[in-house]
């Protein structure tokens, strides 16, 4: 009488429940206020190495959101994309954890204590403290590249 889904369907009913939460937008999109903030920071006439790198993180970002869409769509047609959502969560993971990084080496800019910085530096702050946990939520690194694995049937 507590039944939920089908009988026997269990871990279709689970496996897609964390394909949603793996592949949405808040796998790549948590640290976009520091992307923008970046932006903003450089300016309109940034060198050309600086003018690259925003380049390239905007090239992921886009990436991700098609792959994020994609996903979505299969989801919505009633496919089952484990191997793909883990994707879009390992590749939004690095994104995000690398971001912080690649913003500081830019900018040269330290991150500010919360309330007493720039909008760039506080972004950079909320963003380093939260960095961590972007690798764990919705399955650490090592679960999804076993689900990568087993999907590529290398496992």
């Amino acid at each position: 009488d507590a039944l939920v889904g089908s009988e026997g369907n269990g871990w279709n009913q689970v496996m897609s429940e964390l394909a949603f939460e793996r592949s949405g937008p808040e796998r790549f999109l948590s640290s976009f206020s520091v992307f923008k903030e970046l932006v903003r920071e450089i300016g309109p006439d940034p060198d050309p190495t600086t003018a690259a790198t925003i380049g390239r993180l905007a090239a992921h970002l886009i990436t991700m959101r098609g792959l994020s869409l994609s996903v979505a769509g299969t989801l919505n047609n009633g496919g089952l994309p484990n191997l793909e959502a883990a994707v879009v969560k390992d590749l939004g993971a690095v994104y995000e954890q690398q971001l912080p990084e690649i913003a500081r080496l830019v900018c040269g800019a330290d991150p500010a204590m919360p309330g007493s910085g720039s909008d760039y530096a506080e972004a950079l702050s909320r963003c380093i403290l939260d960095a961590p946990s972007f690798s764990i939520r919705g399955g650490t690194r090592e679960i999804l590249r076993g689900v990568i694995a087993r999907g590529l049937g290398l496992r």
